[in-house]
This record gives structure tokens, sequence and C-alpha cells, in this order.
């Protein structure tokens, strides 16, 4: 009852804000960005949460987290000097970065409550996202248009000494991977290294643009239909039975992603009640630097940053999703991943890509019968440290409640597994979304 009362009358309070500018001098000018960075939909922050335990005995005499991370962001920006700029548009009419050398902007923040008051921020999210993700007010005089920053950080100290970093990262500056990278340089620094151990590689050359004139699709477009966040905890037995049986039925090996992301679209397929005969797709992130450097011949320069990733799409009947077995779904997934060499071969060429509809491959649609995937396991935002240890929980968010989104992280270290946070059906098909993902049939 304790932990319910501070968990209900829990506030968060920012203590101040400021903008870190790198610690040394850094380079000036705009540097370009690819074809893939100035999608119309990268200019989104993306938004997430990394939640801390605090030191052991939490001593009093120990620097607090913000200002560890403060320095530690301000060191790390002189590598990473493109962060501290802004977005901009060219003289040629090209979204750019604009080295400025401004900074980042940063808020500190205090809680009232312990995390173990909030359940670690564990679903339900107990403290409102928008108090923990870095929101900093600009002077009357001088408005800030937020999609021209690159990177804001807020850290939250909790009364238990533990912390949540809160990020929100321009898509055009970096990937998921880049993000993460980023991150880690941040926590070396805070561990006491000189510099990021990662020398970054900014080298948006080497990822290619489509011919002139290729398909690029709409931005989607809002829709009335609301989704319910769902998180839910997979176990490692039964991740473990599925990949039994898919190795049992075809002899061959597959990953947990794979499993878990064809037994939610298979069972988001049956709670939405979609119509056999009509087409359900399922969309899912891969990172294309490895087929890019089996294209081009050499791999991209260690350090880089910048987003390289192919949108895979697999289209099946609904009545043929819904029911079959789920190691045939399994199998649907991996025929789509396999396909990633060739088609982002085609698609550099100027034939297409987004499966066998041909097209844009990276638009992002507010279709109901698409569900949009991410896998967040394998980024590396689980091992950061910035002296604390790696993060106890890593909470992804979503703005847009229209589109169906599934994204898999790694559970808490008590709970092997995997999470799967959801967002992908409307509420009245929540209950009968989350019986079917706990069955094992």
């Amino acid at each position: 009852m304790r932990s319910e009362a501070a968990a209900a009358a829990a506030t968060v309070t920012r203590v101040a804000q400021r903008v870190v500018a790198p610690s040394a001098p850094t380079p000036r000018g705009e540097l370009p960005l690819s074809w893939l960075d100035r999608y119309p939909t990268q200019r989104a922050l993306i938004e997430s949460l990394h939640v801390f335990k605090g030191r052991a005995g939490n001593d009093g005499d120990a620097e607090v987290p913000a200002r560890v991370i403060e320095r530690a962001l301000a060191t790390a920006l002189v590598s990473y000097y493109p962060m501290a700029g802004r977005l901009a548009v060219s003289g040629e009419g090209n979204l750019v970065v604009d080295c400025t050398g401004e900074g980042v902007w940063f808020v500190e923040a205090t809680a009232s409550c312990t995390l173990e008051d909030v359940d670690y921020l564990e679903y339900p999210l107990m403290v409102p996202k928008d108090e923990l993700l870095p929101h900093p007010t600009y002077p009357a005089s001088d408005p800030l248009p937020e999609d021209s920053l690159i990177l804001l950080v807020q850290v939250t100290q909790f009364a238990c000494g533990g912390f949540v970093v809160g990020f929100r990262f321009s898509h055009a500056v970096a990937d998921g991977p880049g993000a993460a990278q980023f991150m880690a340089a941040v926590g070396d620094v805070a561990r006491g290294h000189a510099a990021p151990l990662v020398a970054p590689a900014w080298a948006r050359e080497a990822i290619p643009s489509p011919p002139a004139g290729a398909a690029v699709g709409p931005l989607p477009v809002p829709t009335e239909l609301r989704l319910q966040y769902l998180a839910m905890d997979i176990s490692a037995e039964y991740i473990e039975h599925l990949k039994a049986r898919f190795l049992e039925r075809t002899g061959q090996r597959c990953s947990a992603f794979e499993v878990v992301i064809a037994k939610a679209w298979q069972s988001r397929t049956r709670a939405a009640g979609f119509a056999a005969g009509s087409p359900v797709h399922v969309c899912f992130a891969m990172n294309a630097r490895p087929a890019l450097a089996a294209l081009r011949g050499r791999a991209l320069p260690g350090g880089f940053y910048g987003n390289c990733y192919y949108i895979m799409r697999v289209t099946a009947d609904a009545g043929a999703v819904a029911g079959a077995a789920v190691h045939d779904v399994v199998r649907l997934i991996r025929e789509g991943k396999r396909r990633l060499p060739g088609e982002l071969a085609r698609w550099i060429a100027g034939g297409g890509g987004g499966g066998e509809e041909g097209g844009d491959p990276y638009r992002i649609t507010s279709d109901y019968r698409t569900l949009l995937v991410s896998d967040w396991s394998r980024l590396g935002f689980a091992e950061v440290d910035y002296g604390w240890g790696s993060p106890a929980h890593v909470v992804p968010l979503t703005n847009l409640d229209y589109i169906a989104t599934c994204i898999l992280v790694r559970p808490p270290a008590r709970k092997p597994g995997a999470r799967l946070i959801t967002q992908c059906v409307a509420a009245a098909a929540v209950d009968d979304f989350h019986k079917d993902m706990m069955r094992l049939d």
C-alpha cells in the first residue's frame, strides 16, 4: 500500500535546463545527409526511457548522475560534433546538418518517489512519460522549432538513488544502432575514458540513393481508430517451446524475434477479425549494413552511425495467417528476411521495393491491416553504462496511436525471455489479443 500511495503522489520537478555544448572547439559548416536520412518520416524525434538503479549503498558523497552524464555528454560531443548542430535546409533545398556547435538541450529533474514505488517504469507507466522526457521551455522572444533539434536529454534522479535518462533523438541523423552507439560513447566518457572508444564516421556518401524519380510514399494519414498500449513478458520457456516446434517441423533453427513476431502477427490477425481472403501485412526494419557491404564489396566504415536499414514487407491472406500453425507463420517471416539482399539491390537499381507490390519500401502506413515491427533487443541500448551498470529496463515510446506497432525489447534481468511492447489493436480487441498471445498452440 505504501508503494501505491507513493506512486500516486509522485511528482517530477525539472530543476534546471540548459544547452550543453562540446567541451572543445569543433568544425563548423554543413554536412550532407543521405537520401535515407532525408526521407520525410525521419524528421521525427524518437523517444525512449532508460532506467538505471543506483549504486549499492547509495553513497551520499558520490556525484549525482546528471552531473556525470552532462560532463560526459560535453566531451562526447567533441567527437560527435554534428550532434551539437541543427537540422537545416541547404541552398539546393536538401536537408543537412548545420554544424553550429550550439549543443544539445539538457534537462535535470528530480522525482519524489523511488523507482520501486513506480515498478521501475514497467507497464503500466506510473509516471506520465512526458514528465520524464526532455521538453525544455524556450523564451517567447526566441522560440525554437523542435524539428531542427538533433538531441534532447533529461536525467531524472529518484529518491532511491536510481535515475531515468529520457532521450529524444532525431531519426534524420541516426538509426537505432547509431543512437545506441552515441549513448555508449557518452557512457565511455562517464566511466573515465578520455574519449569515446569507437571513433564516429559520418560517411553519408556510402549510403546509396535510388534513381531520380523513385517512388516516395506519402506520410501516414491519421485515422479515427485509436490503438491500445499493451506490454507483455514472454517467458524463455514459451520462446524455446515455439523454437523447438519449428525445429521439429522444418529441421531448421529460428530466432526468438521470428517466433515472437510470428505469434504476434497471428494473434493480432485473429483478434482484429480480418476477413479471410483479405491481405494482411507485417513490416519490419532490418539492419542493411551486411547486405549493403556485400553489394558494395566493402563494409561501411567503423563508427558509422547514420541510417542504414531496409523495411521488409511480408503479405499473406488473413485467413491463412489466422488458421496456420505458428511454425508456418515463422516460415513466412524467415522467407521475407531472406529476400533482403535481392530486394535491396533491386531497389537501389531502380526496380522498386516493398515486397511483391513494389514501390517505396520505406513508406509508413496507418492502414490497420499493416503491423510495423521493430527489434530493440539487439541495438545496443541494453549495454549502455554511465558508471552505474547497464539499464534495468529500456522503454521505447510511440506517439502515433493510429499506427499498429510491436517493439521487441530485452526484459528486466529477473524476467528472462523477451518483452513485447505493442500498440496494435483497438481497445475492444486487447483482451482477445492478449489471451491468444499467451496460448502455445
